[in-house]
């Protein structure tokens, strides 16, 4: 299959050129406009049979709305006419060839009028991934270091020497590495340091290390620089007793975010809303809506802070869904925490509600495990269970002002998003607070686990998976949107 089309559809653009394709695909492929969708909605009925489809194509010589089935082969008998137009997806037929047409001037053309479709609707763009042209195929084939990912392919996945109660930092690792969008990141080589030395920079080194993972040795690696440059960045972690992965994550998040926010990144610059635009931040920052109600005067204060995890309590056995549920009820504050209200200019009781007002690429979730209090220290070890793909939606902003407002007959917020997340990595704590070990389950690619044990590798599946204790489950977004902007 090529993109350059058949010869009939060269000739018709030789002829006719592109216009005919963009009006047909403006208004009733992508309907880059409220008129368009009504128009569509009313007129585009075959013109044999009257009925709205099976398939209905437009030719794209004249004027004419056929069903795939007998009624687009007719018409080219009697007209001559022999390319169409798919409204479903915006394909071209063509009747001579009996085949779909692939068209790489017509697939930008496309892709234009998708983006002002989604402007038009108020949407996010859909991730489109990137398809090689011939000249782009052929310099792949030719290339001999081109690795083939099959279904027992172990690339990416590469023991790490435990340096003296590391196993904490060796999962955080792990997990990192196998996060997808990250993954693509420093393997794209989107890293360019401006650290007058790099030896001192994080991000320089975790660049290293993908590229070590994904070298194709299969010796297991030894992280001591990565060690010192925690170390030397967060020094509370320093020294060679266990620490805690949950304690180790946010730290790296947190020191890589400092070297790409210091100018070390070329993307370094703040968004409108304020937030940086580093790549830890587009991956694993959403927003926490603080939701505080006065309970004389209903009068609301809503705060919203940036978070990179979400911590909950490990109340007894239960499931993710319910400690979410938990996190984001509404909590009575009581008359020992009465709040200045502003409406009343006076201290009241008030109820508070955390929700979700975006979510990351990336969610987080730290099961508080570990119980210090003055009178005892010690491990939760109930089991909670989590599933492999999470919808977020009922833990939203939006979803819950949809709810307090659904007898208001406009369409709620939010309608058009997608909050499905699919599970990719579990780090677990094995044994009790004073002795324990930390060991991580990660995803490689669709469908394949491993069970990573500082050095040791082994396959695992999904059952053994979600029957672990799970300390840290990571969670990646099942549909990447982006922000159009089109003028």
């Amino acid at each position: 299959m090529n993109d350059t089309g058949c010869i009939h559809l060269n000739n018709f653009k030789a002829a006719k050129g592109t216009n005919p394709y963009k009006i047909i695909h403006a208004f009733f492929v992508s309907c880059t406009s409220f008129e368009a969708r009504r128009y569509k909605a009313t007129s585009c009925l075959c013109f044999a049979c009257g009925q709205p489809g099976p398939r209905m194509h437009s030719c794209l010589h004249c004027i004419y709305f056929a069903c795939y089935g007998g009624h687009i082969q007719e018409h080219s008998k009697t007209k001559k006419h022999f390319l169409y137009v798919d409204l479903s997806y915006g394909n071209v037929y063509c009747a001579q060839c009996q085949d779909y047409i692939y068209d790489r001037e017509l697939t930008e053309i496309a892709m234009s009028h998708r983006l002002k479709e989604a402007k038009s609707l108020g949407m996010c763009v859909p991730f489109t991934p990137w398809i090689p042209n011939n000249n782009e195929a052929m310099a792949l084939r030719r290339l001999r270091k081109r690795r083939m990912i099959g279904p027992h392919t172990t690339i990416g996945l590469r023991g790490l020497q435990n340096l003296g109660s590391t196993c904490f930092m060796n999962c955080i690792v792990q997990t990192l590495i196998h996060t997808p969008l990250l993954r693509d990141y420093f393997l794209g080589e989107k890293h360019k340091c401006k650290a007058q030395s790099s030896g001192k920079c994080l991000v320089c080194e975790v660049s290293k290390l993908f590229q070590e993972f994904y070298s194709g040795a299969k010796t297991p690696l030894t992280l001591h620089r990565l060690l010192h440059l925690i170390w030397t960045h967060a020094r509370h972690l320093a020294g060679y007793e266990q620490q805690d992965a949950h304690e180790f994550f946010i730290a790296t998040l947190d020191v890589l975010h400092r070297h790409c926010m210091n100018g070390v990144e070329d993307n370094g610059e703040k968004k409108e809303n304020g937030r940086c635009n580093c790549i830890i931040d587009q991956i694993f920052t959403g927003g926490l809506q603080s939701d505080v109600v006065c309970t004389s005067c209903s009068g609301v204060s809503t705060t919203i802070d940036p978070f990179w995890d979400i911590s909950l309590d490990v109340a007894g056995p239960g499931s993710l869904q319910a400690c979410l549920e938990r996190f984001t009820r509404a909590e009575h504050l009581g008359s020992a925490a009465k709040i200045k209200c502003s409406n009343c200019r006076a201290y009241r009781e008030s109820t508070k509600q955390l929700t979700l007002e975006t979510l990351p690429i990336v969610a987080s979730f730290h099961l508080k495990r570990f119980e210090h209090s003055s009178q005892i220290d010690r491990k939760i070890s109930a089991f909670v269970s989590f599933p492999a793909e999470l919808d977020m939606t009922p833990f939203m902003s939006s979803h819950r002002r949809a709810v307090d407002a659904a007898d208001n007959n406009n369409a709620p917020e939010g309608i058009f998003e997608d909050n499905r997340y699919s599970l990719f990595a579990v780090v677990n704590h094995l044994g009790s607070l004073d002795a324990g070990h930390y060991t991580a389950y990660v995803r490689q690619m669709k469908g394949s686990w491993y069970k990573c044990d500082d050095h040791m590798i082994t396959r695992a599946s999904l059952r053994e998976v979600l029957d672990s204790e799970g300390y840290l489950l990571f969670y990646h977004k099942t549909v990447l949107e982006y922000e159009c902007d089109v003028s």
